[in-house]
C-alpha cells in the first residue's frame, strides 16, 4: 500500500500508509491525535523539458512504496 507524508500543526511531519481513495482524507496524528492534512509536492519531470513540473493534478499520486511491494519490485 502506498505512504502518504502528512504534517500536523502541533507536532510536525509523519508518514501514514493508506489507500489511494483515501489519500486526500485528514489523517490522525499518531501523537495528539489532531486531523493532519497530507503534504503534496510536485515531482520535476526527468525527461524531456526539465522546467515543467508534474504536480498531483496531472496525474500523479504524490504517494512513495515501502520496500518489497510487489507493484515496485
Amino acid at each position: 500500500m502506498p505512504v502518504y507524508d502528512y504534517a500536523c500543526a502541533d507536532c510536525g511531519a509523519f508518514e501514514e500508509v493508506r489507500r489511494i481513495a483515501e489519500r486526500d482524507d485528514p489523517a490522525l496524528c499518531p501523537r495528539c491525535k489532531a486531523a493532519a492534512t497530507r503534504v503534496v509536492i510536485g515531482a520535476p519531470t526527468l525527461a524531456g523539458d526539465s522546467s515543467r513540473m508534474q504536480d498531483d493534478s496531472a496525474g500523479s499520486y504524490g504517494m512513495r512504496h515501502r520496500g518489497g511491494c510487489s507493484c515496485c519490485g
